[in-house]
This record gives structure tokens, C-alpha cells and sequence, in this order.
């Protein structure tokens, strides 16, 4: 008998459902894939998540294995190499936020001692269960605060489809084999 999915879940599409079945909403506060996540949901904005998720591989190889210390250093020169690599999204504005947003995790990692403290500084308890939303009151004072800050491409949605993302908030359907209400559910990890 097949697992019960969330339904947005594409079982048509292999990447698509381990994404689901492995990552999606099972909590990860580990800062490289904090970094990770958070670069790949800017470039989502606007675009679906199935895109991304297909091309993660090149971004991975685009952008020095999603290091924010090298991403953090790129020059003129590299946003020209990434404008001109087909195998990404090749979205300048998206580029160069990307550049900016490294810079800012860096200093929020100074400050906060790493990304997950500041992330669970706005967390009135975690993981959060909620489904049927796109946005919060958390991933509206995230994004304002993200946005003070400096970054860009962080809007309350795109914040919201990333705390999703990385597990801080599990939305995954009442009926899907993840969500902690169904009796078969999995427990969260750090």
C-alpha cells in the first residue's frame, strides 16, 4: 500500500517526493542547511517549487556548495558566470540578493552565535503545527526583521514557505504519513 502524501506532494516526480518524504517539514536547525534552504527559497519566489528543487544540483555547483563565506565574497565576475550559467535561474536581481543575503547570515551569525538562534529567537515554541496558511504573524515579524537587516527576496511568504521548509513549522497535511497527527507519524529531528 502507498504512503499517503501531502497532496501538492508530485508523486509523478522521484526528486519531488523524497524532497517531500525527507526534508520537507522535519526540523533541521543545522546552519549550512539553513543557508541552503534560504538561497533556494529566494529563488522560488515567484516561481515553483518543483523548478527550484529540479535544479538544485547546478545551484549547488553555481554557488560554491552553498557557502555564504564564498557566496559572501563574489564579485561583478561571478554575477556575470551565474547570469551565464543555463543550468540556474539566471535571475540578476535574485543573484546579486543572493550576494547580499550571505553577507547578512554572516553577520547574523556573529551576532547570534549561529543562524538557528536567531530563527528560534522569534519561536514561541518549535516545531509550530499549522496547515492551510501562507504567511503568519512569525513570518511577517521575520521578514520585516530579515528585510532591516538587508535582505531581500524574504518576503512574509517566501519566509513562511521557508520556515516550512526547514521544519520550524510542519504543515504537513493531517491525513499525510508526517504529520504528527497521523498515527503513523514521524517525530521531528535536530
Amino acid at each position: 500500500m502507498e504512503q499517503i502524501r501531502c497532496r501538492w506532494c508530485k508523486k509523478t516526480n522521484p526528486r519531488y517526493v523524497h524532497y517531500h518524504d525527507t526534508e520537507w517539514g522535519i526540523l533541521n536547525t543545522d546552519d549550512a542547511y539553513l543557508y541552503e534552504m534560504l538561497l533556494l527559497e529566494c529563488f522560488q519566489a515567484g516561481l515553483s517549487w518543483e523548478c527550484v528543487l529540479n535544479k538544485r544540483d547546478a545551484f549547488h555547483k553555481a554557488f560554491d556548495g552553498f557557502s555564504p563565506t564564498a557566496i559572501a565574497a563574489y564579485t561583478e565576475t561571478d554575477v556575470i558566470r551565474l547570469c551565464e550559467n543555463p543550468d540556474i535561474i539566471r535571475n540578476r536581481q535574485k543573484i546579486r540578493a543572493a550576494i547580499r543575503n550571505a553577507k547578512v547570515f554572516l553577520e547574523i551569525q556573529k551576532e547570534y552565535r549561529s543562524f538557528s538562534a536567531y530563527l528560534l529567537s522569534f519561536m514561541p515554541t518549535y516545531p509550530l503545527y499549522e496547515c492551510d496558511k501562507t504567511r503568519s504573524p512569525l513570518s511577517d515579524a521575520l521578514s520585516q526583521d530579515l528585510y532591516r537587516r538587508g535582505m531581500r527576496f524574504v518576503g512574509s511568504i517566501t519566509v513562511y514557505s521557508y520556515l516550512q521548509a526547514v521544519g520550524l513549522i510542519n504543515s504537513h497535511e493531517k491525513d499525510c504519513f508526517l504529520s504528527p497527527d497521523h498515527p503513523n507519524g514521524k517525530e521531528s529531528i535536530v
